[in-house]
């Protein structure tokens, strides 16, 4: 097995477990058990473990002594310092970003945006909202900072999925809408007022 296929397994392991811990399928102190995890993506563990790894980097799962790895504890406390980085990287991020997003890009930003608004339920509306933030920073070609913010929105969505669901409804998001003006005005100072005013409203 190349390490191009072991990182492409790496990935889908990542992606499906992230999902599911993100949508509270898997709920905090679950065991993620590798040779199950490996017999479900029928595949060595060398993948699972960095599969596993990268979970706890992104702080999704925790390897505890003698009790393996588990998912991470959810802590609504948490939310607080999650906001306040989100606050300082996302508009640092859109503020590199918004010169050099392409057309493309901007219609993927755009299509993310009323996707967002056209949502039926609290799970399709958190993923285009997700996709919409890191839609319009997609200019900005700082790929750690990226990294940093794409691991933040995975927390951030993770406690909104747990503690919003009966206060959801759907609506238009008239920020979404005046930041994509702005983007497309090339109105950089006020496209990374915006979206600092919409990231301080997060419980």
């Amino acid at each position: 097995m190349t390490s191009a296929i072991k990182q492409t397994i790496s990935d889908q392991i990542v992606q499906s477990l992230t999902d599911q811990i993100v949508r509270g399928e898997l709920q905090a102190d679950t065991k993620l058990r590798q040779d199950h995890i490996a017999r479900t993506f029928e595949t060595s563990h060398v993948p699972v473990r960095e599969a596993l790894l990268r979970l706890e980097a992104r702080g999704l799962a925790v390897s505890q002594s003698r009790r393996g790895v588990r998912v991470a504890p959810f802590d609504p406390a948490d939310m607080r310092e999650i906001r306040e980085m989100r606050l300082a990287l996302e508009p640092l991020a859109l503020g590199h970003s918004v010169a050099h997003l392409t057309l493309e890009q901007r219609q993927e930003a755009e299509a993310a945006r009323i996707a967002c608004d056209e949502a039926k339920d609290l799970f399709t509306w958190e993923a285009q909202n997700r996709r919409f933030h890191m839609a319009i920073i997609a200019g900005c070609a700082m790929p750690r900072l990226k990294a940093e913010i794409t691991d933040l929105q995975m927390l951030s969505a993770r406690h909104l999925l747990a503690t919003y669901s009966s206060a959801w409804s759907q609506r238009e998001d008239r920020d979404h809408r005046a930041i994509m003006t702005a983007i497309n005005r090339r109105d950089v100072e006020t496209a990374v007022a915006v979206l600092r005013r919409h990231l301080s409203r997060l419980g």
